[in-house]
C-alpha cells in the first residue's frame, strides 16, 4: 500500500500540479515527508519555515494586525500563510499549518494540540482546524498526516 506522500506525488505529477508549504508548529516536517520520496521535485516547488510571527509577516505576507488581532493559531493566520505561500511561489496549491504543539504554550482559548490548517488555490482559501489530545510528537506528525489527506482531497482523492 502507498503512503500518503506516495498518493500525493503520483497524483500531483499525473495532472499536473504544483505544491507549496507554509508551516509554523511542524518545523518542516510536511516538507521533509514529501521530500523523502524520489521525484517529489517534480511537483513539490518549496516551503517556508515561519516559526515566528516576524518571518510570518516577512515571508508569506501575513499583515501584523491579524496576528495582533487573532494570534498566531488562528483561522485567519493559517489562511494568509496559504495564500502567501500560493502566491510567492505561483503553485497551484499552498498549505499551511499553525498551531500549539505542547507541552507548553497552551491557553484555555487555545489549549495545546490545537492545530489551525490552510489550503489555497486559484479559487479561493480556506482553512479548519483540529485539536489533537497527543505529546508534542504526536501532535505534530498527525498535524502532517491530517495536511497530507487535505491535500489528497484537494485534488480529488
Amino acid at each position: 500500500m502507498l503512503s500518503l506522500e506516495e498518493r500525493l506525488l503520483l497524483i500531483f505529477i499525473q495532472r499536473g500540479f504544483k505544491l507549496a508549504t507554509a508551516e509554523s508548529c511542524t518545523g518542516g516536517l510536511l516538507a521533509g515527508r514529501i521530500t523523502e520520496i524520489s521525484g517529489s521535485s517534480a511537483f513539490f516547488v518549496g516551503g517556508v519555515v515561519s516559526y515566528a510571527n516576524e518571518a510570518k509577516e516577512s515571508l508569506l505576507g501575513v499583515p501584523r494586525e491579524t496576528l495582533v488581532l487573532h494570534g498566531a493559531v488562528s483561522e485567519e493566520v493559517a489562511a494568509h500563510m496559504a495564500r502567501g505561500i500560493r502566491e510567492r511561489l505561483g503553485v497551484d496549491v499552498g498549505i499551511s499549518i499553525t498551531g500549539v504543539a505542547g507541552p507548553t504554550g497552551g491557553t484555555p482559548e487555545k489549549p495545546v494540540g490545537l492545530v489551525w490548517f490552510g489550503i489555497s488555490d486559484a479559487s479561493g482559501t480556506r482553512a479548519e482546524h483540529r485539536l489533537w489530545e497527543g505529546d508534542r510528537a504526536r501532535n505534530r506528525a498527525l498535524s502532517v498526516e491530517h495536511a497530507l489527506r487535505m491535500l489528497l482531497a484537494w485534488a480529488g482523492e
